[in-house]
């Protein structure tokens, strides 16, 4: 059985809500690794799929183990902090329907992920998914550890750069960080929007630059449909029929694409799988499609 970790941040969801002239939360949780760790289960059950973070002890931390495991993602190296509680968001949504994110994660204890240099929980894995939110979360000094522990394991690395400007202390570590990632990943899963913006480029030159890629993978071009890294591939992807909310889009992606390519799948085939996968969530409110 192949054993995959992904690695990042878990936090709890608040989607604000109206009835009866009141304001109403349903309580969630959510996390792009963690999106991605729980599709990539469905896709492809046979695969020990778990998820790496750090949570506090508080009942919101109790609730996001508990819905990882209940999800079929390994909890068993999710680490503990005392006296801790995990990243907040709320999702507001106006009245033309657009989306707007707070955020309360400075103080996560998923920040101390790999605190001292010790990378043991990523020993046993034959691959690693990890994001540029993951990254982005993690002191410099830790990042470049990591950086240098990737470089010496031969377990397959497959990455996202998935770049959120406010997470990054610097555009000049991001992009630092996002070129060393690259050079390592076995497998690249950027998506295209991401990798403009985080080195000012044109979609030409960004599709140039990926289709330099020595792994294998996908440059994610919404409804455009993926571009194929790796090998050439030429097959029509048809657009979803109804968007509802794209969120988790890019995530569900991820998960469906790896699964298929560890599955032993080809190229074309993990491609529509990952963008049909997509494609389906996007027709659904929130990140985690109901079974």
């Amino acid at each position: 059985m192949t054993k995959i970790a992904c690695i990042g941040e878990a936090m709890i969801e608040l989607a604000m809500t109206q009835g009866a002239g009141r304001d109403f939360a349903a309580v969630g949780v959510a996390g792009d690794t963690l999106n991605t760790a729980i599709y990539m289960h469905r896709s492809a059950p046979d695969i020990q799929v778990d998820y790496i973070t750090r949570v506090g002890d508080d009942p919101f931390s109790d609730k996001i183990r508990s819905f990882i495991a209940a999800n079929g993602v390994g909890t068993q190296r999710i680490g503990r902090v005392r006296n801790a509680s995990p990243g907040l968001y709320a999702i507001t949504t106006n009245e033309y329907g657009e989306r707007a994110f707070t955020y309360w994660r400075n103080a996560s204890p998923a920040r101390t992920l790999f605190a001292g240099g010790d990378f043991s929980a990523l020993d046993g894995y034959d691959a690693l998914y990890i994001s540029g939110i993951t990254m982005a979360i993690l002191p410099h000094a830790v990042r470049l550890q990591l950086i240098q522990w990737l470089h010496d394991s031969n377990s397959v690395l497959i990455y996202d750069s998935n770049y959120r400007p406010n997470l990054w202390d610097s555009r000049n570590n991001a992009q630092m960080v996002t070129r060393a990632m690259w050079a390592r990943a076995d497998v690249a899963l950027p998506s295209i929007d991401d990798e403009m913006l985080l080195f000012d480029e044109e979609a030409h030159e960004t599709e140039a630059r990926f289709a330099a890629f020595q792994g294998r993978g996908a440059l994610k071009r919404g409804a455009e449909g993926p571009m194929s890294l790796g090998e050439p591939v030429t097959q029509t992807y048809p657009p979803a029929s109804d968007v509802i909310d794209t969120t988790a889009a890019g995530d569900s992606f991820n998960g469906a694409y790896v699964a298929a390519v560890l599955a032993g799948a080809s190229q074309a085939e993990a491609l529509m799988r990952a963008h049909e996968m997509a494609a389906l969530v996007v027709q659904h409110s929130g990140a985690i499609v109901p079974l």
